[in-house]
């Protein structure tokens, strides 16, 4: 039947509507008409969260690659801490680097050496500010240094080490430093050798790592 299907649609011939947007349209399931003031906000708070972390992510691969174009321009530093509290010192410059976004791209702790750490840094300025008032540490030496004068310490290779059982070796690093001793054992797996001092009165063995002795003179093994 046809009776009152007119009237279902009187409302489009109303002219009292001056603007569009007045109009009673019929909501459709899916359409922006649709929304909420509030899911309208929320969308919009969505799209401001994305176009931020947006942003955040370029200036993070700005950032970066500034680092990589200055890496080449860094320095080399040398910080004096107190013997024996060489890991906590750099715990404490570590910690204070990363809180306050200091500029220090790199900060090592040779092993045998005692009493420094190496900080790389774009400047001084920047070095002081990593340290400055930290507990364990003295200061910064005014001597720079260049990464080829320390590259054997940060870079070990194992495979050049060659120590074999009854070379003479010098002690370069731990508790017996400058001391001579005869290798009676070497455990290339584990990086080890056991040496007996010579300036011991009675011959105690002793266990040290390969990069802490150095050859100064070969023996050959009696038969």
């Amino acid at each position: 039947m046809a009776i009152g299907f007119d009237d279902e649609f009187d409302y489009l011939d109303d002219e009292s509507f001056d603007n569009i947007a007045d109009a009673p349209f019929m909501d459709i399931k899916g359409s922006k008409l649709q929304l909420s003031d509030e899911e309208k906000e929320v969308e919009r708070i969505s799209a401001e969260k994305e176009a931020k972390e947006l942003i955040e992510k370029e200036k993070k691969v700005e950032e970066a690659a500034a680092v990589r174009d200055n890496e080449y321009e860094s320095v080399i530093f040398v910080v004096k801490v107190t013997t024996n509290k060489e890991d906590k010192a750099m715990e404490m410059i570590v910690d204070k680097v990363l809180k306050r976004n200091v500029g220090v791209y790199a900060l090592a702790r040779p092993h045998g050496v005692r009493g420094y750490v190496f900080l790389e840094a774009p400047d001084r300025e920047h070095a002081e500010e990593a340290v400055y008032n930290l507990p364990y540490v003295k200061g910064i030496l005014p001597t720079q240094v260049k990464y080829s004068e320390i590259r054997q310490m940060l870079e070990p290779v194992a495979s050049e080490i060659k120590i074999e059982k009854n070379d003479i070796v010098e002690i370069i690093g731990e508790a017996f430093k400058n001391e001579k001793a005869k290798v009676v054992r070497v455990d290339k797996q584990k990086g080890e050798a056991v040496i007996s001092l010579l300036g011991a009165a009675v011959p105690i063995p002793v266990n040290v790592r390969l990069d802490n002795i150095r050859v100064i003179r070969r023996e050959e093994l009696e038969e």
